[in-house]
């Protein structure tokens, strides 16, 4: 291919994303950047939430993804994977020479393990990176910085702190909002999807994660609180927010293989899936095992108790030698203090959830406070769409224009609540 003839095609992008998470962060992007370039070609290893934006999908992605270390296989699949964006690239240069675009963008979404070394691959063959979600080196591996500073053009921060920690540490960085608090709340609807999960009080919500790897640690002990708060409250009711029908499934097979322990699935609680807003909209206290969800739940200033089960040997050989942070959870994290209970890492049984959650549950003061701090959090997010700026930033690092009025961004405070009193 002549040189000329290279420089002419038009910019093509490559967003890769390995987490249901990271296919919502990547479709808010990419839905705003279709809005302003019609044209613009996109392609993805994604999600279902990334095809409907706008981008093509280059191989479906995100539906059995791991936290932690993975295990052998994943490591093998994903060196498969990184094999075949390496073939893919280079088939622009041969195959794909009749096309009118070319890649010049890659854009890693969050999951930095399996994003670093295709990163390496796109920067090799000329692309420029930026990462859509900084990798979490402020909690544990810093020793990283010095690989994503080789391995960036620009970091996409998603929490308020983050850009003044890489920027300090000669990574270039932007801090553009959550894209969580992108997408509007219609309360109303909210409303009448909560009013289908049957009468009880107290309201109680089981947000038991995505990946199968937390689902089966940690939901035997989200049920086994859930029973006892049952037997303190005699008419409680609860919810299980499934992200999709296959976890509601195995959240049932988890059921029956603890039924000589935990008795029969109990008959105040259901399953729901895809909808996790409302089950946070309708519920007085959600039980949930830690991650992005818990940003979700505050933004509705819902109280929590948060928790996480790990190896107590896998914790003691490697985690608690490297992770740096004092918080784990992010409400803590962003309120720089414990404003939700937080059993991060958890060794024990349910005990200790269920009698937090009891102690909630009987204190509206205690549930209030937690309100009030997290009306604080929001606050740091106010007025900001990472959609938006994302894209900006963007358009800002391939050099493409797009009409200023394109650009304009609602002053509304889109993915904001309606406060409480008090």
């Amino acid at each position: 291919m002549a040189q000329g003839e290279e420089t002419s095609k038009r910019p093509a992008i490559l967003f890769t994303a390995f987490e249901p998470s990271g296919d919502d962060h990547a479709a808010i992007v990419i839905r705003e950047l279709r809005r302003r370039h019609p044209d613009l070609a996109m392609y993805a290893w994604g999600g279902p939430k990334m095809a409907a934006a706008g981008a093509t999908i280059v191989e479906r992605t995100g539906d059995d993804a791991v936290m932690g270390m993975p295990g052998l296989k994943k490591i093998r699949e994903h060196q498969k994977i990184n094999a075949r964006i390496t073939d893919w690239l280079e088939s622009f240069a041969t195959t794909r020479a009749g096309l009118d675009h070319r890649p010049v963008l890659h854009v890693p979404v969050d999951s930095p393990a399996a994003n670093f070394p295709i990163c390496a691959i796109a920067k090799k063959r000329g692309l420029k990176v930026v990462h859509m979600v900084a990798p979490q080196l402020w909690a544990w591996g810093p020793w990283r910085l010095r690989k994503l500073r080789r391995l960036t053009d620009l970091v996409l921060c998603i929490l308020p702190f983050e850009e003044e920690y890489f920027t300090k540490r000669r990574v270039p960085a932007k801090f553009v909002g959550h894209p969580l608090f992108d997408e509007h709340l219609d309360e109303s609807r909210l409303d009448a999807i909560g009013a289908g999960f049957g009468e009880g009080s107290p309201r109680v919500a089981l947000m038991p994660g995505s990946r199968p790897g937390e689902i089966n640690k940690n939901f035997p002990l989200l049920l086994e609180s859930f029973v006892r708060l049952s037997a303190e409250f005699p008419g409680l009711r609860g919810v299980v927010a499934a992200t999709k029908p296959s976890v509601e499934a195995r959240l049932h097979e988890i059921a029956r293989d603890h039924r000589r322990r935990l008795g029969d699935w109990p008959e105040n609680l259901i399953t729901v899936h895809g909808q996790t807003d409302a089950v946070v909209r309708w519920c007085d206290l959600a039980l949930v095992v830690s991650g992005t969800v818990t940003l979700q739940i505050a933004r509705q200033l819902k109280p929590m108790v948060i928790m996480y089960k790990i190896n107590p040997i896998a914790y003691n050989l490697v985690a608690r030698w490297v992770v740096t942070t004092k918080y784990f959870t992010l409400p803590n994290l962003l309120a720089d203090e414990e404003i939700v209970p937080e059993f991060v890492p958890h060794f024990g049984g349910a005990g200790k959830i269920a009698r937090k959650a009891s102690e909630l549950l009987h204190d509206p003061a205690k549930l209030e406070s937690q309100r009030r701090a997290m009306r604080l959090v929001l606050e740091k997010f106010e007025g900001l769409h990472a959609g938006p700026r994302a894209a900006d930033e963007i358009e800002r690092v391939i050099g493409l224009e797009s009409d200023a009025r394109l650009r304009e961004v609602p002053r509304t405070r889109t993915g904001m609540p309606t406060l409480l009193p008090g």
